[in-house]
């Protein structure tokens, strides 16, 4: 009788608890529901646009055909991955792929980092600010736009860059229809128009370094540049690991549109890339399932960067992602 009236107690007590900390999580949701009312449109927005349309990539195991729809294709397997692996062009658009993902980490992930730091350097609020507008500008503009741009700079019927190598008693140079030049048109392009934007970040995290840090740092007789070095950097650090994981994630999109508008016969052997790859035989061509495959392939890719990126971050004792 005492073993069971003991269990009975236990057994209340612990309806007790749960009801207590349900009622406790019920009043912090209400108390804190505006915030989770301005987390609803991203959350609808991920769902819609993201997880619910995941289904479709089964059709790069299909021979998906439109006029049978989704489910009554032919089951196909491994064919189209087979069929894509073993085309010779896919080591080129391998390689076109990965030495544009390369050259955008070397030479464009570390800018908006030093222009962050250069900008916290700065001690006139209105030059300040007035550099951070300059250089967010190119952001808003669309690729086309931009490429426009850089046609009117140096294309050889009356371009700029081509004049005045003419004038200087110079041959022009064909620079948009050069192999040669095209992966620098690229990245220069992606280092005008997204450097600045990539800066808000950085600076925010600057914004929350404590003062203090740097009094410290001038009592002990740090100059500027060891400031930078020793307070400000290691402040932005876990931020700067954490956004070279996700920018791994996105390794192999090396951006369509822009791509896409440079392209031409004389560059494409160096300028096709997956995205136009699977624009091209996907949109243009109507091969769904095989231009699937071509994507899921990348996407994986991605999905394994970001896993090993994470992994390698941790075992080096930084915060990582997840």
């Amino acid at each position: 009788m005492h073993t069971e009236s003991a269990l009975a107690a236990s057994k209340a007590s612990a309806t007790s608890a749960r009801g207590i900390h349900r009622k406790q999580h019920v009043k912090r949701l209400l108390r804190n529901r505006w915030l989770y009312l301005m987390l609803l449109p991203g959350i609808l927005y991920f769902l819609i646009f993201k997880y619910v349309p995941m289904y479709g990539v089964l059709i790069a195991f299909k021979n998906y055909q439109p006029f049978l729809g989704f489910w009554d294709s032919e089951w196909v397997g491994m064919k189209h991955f087979n069929r894509f692996f073993g085309d010779p062009l896919f080591w080129r658009l391998l390689s076109n792929t990965f030495i544009l993902a390369i050259y955008n980490i070397v030479f464009f992930f570390p800018l908006p980092i030093i222009i962050a730091l250069m900008l916290n350097e700065l001690r006139v609020e209105l030059f300040k600010r007035t550099i951070q507008t300059v250089v967010y500008i190119p952001h808003f503009m669309s690729w086309v736009v931009i490429v426009s741009i850089v046609y009117l700079f140096f294309t050889t019927e009356g371009g700029l860059v081509n004049e005045g190598i003419k004038s200087l008693g110079g041959e022009k140079i064909n620079f948009l229809l050069s192999a040669d030049w095209f992966r620098t048109f690229i990245t220069a392009e992606v280092i005008w128009k997204e450097t600045g934007w990539g800066t808000i970040i950085f600076l925010a995290a600057l914004s929350g370094v404590d003062p203090q840090q740097y009094e410290a740092a001038r009592i002990d007789g740090a100059n500027r540049m060891q400031q930078m070095m020793h307070v400000t950097f290691p402040a932005i650090r876990s931020t700067i690991v954490i956004l070279l994981i996700l920018r791994l994630g996105h390794f192999l999109d090396t951006g369509f549109e822009q791509i896409w508008l440079m392209l031409n016969a004389m560059n494409r052997e160096v300028g096709e890339v997956f995205d136009t790859y699977v624009y091209s035989t996907g949109i243009s061509e109507g091969q769904y399932s095989y231009s699937t495959a071509v994507g899921l392939f990348k996407s994986i890719v991605g999905l394994v960067l970001v896993a090993a990126s994470n992994f390698i971050a941790k075992r080096m004792g930084e915060e990582g992602v997840v």
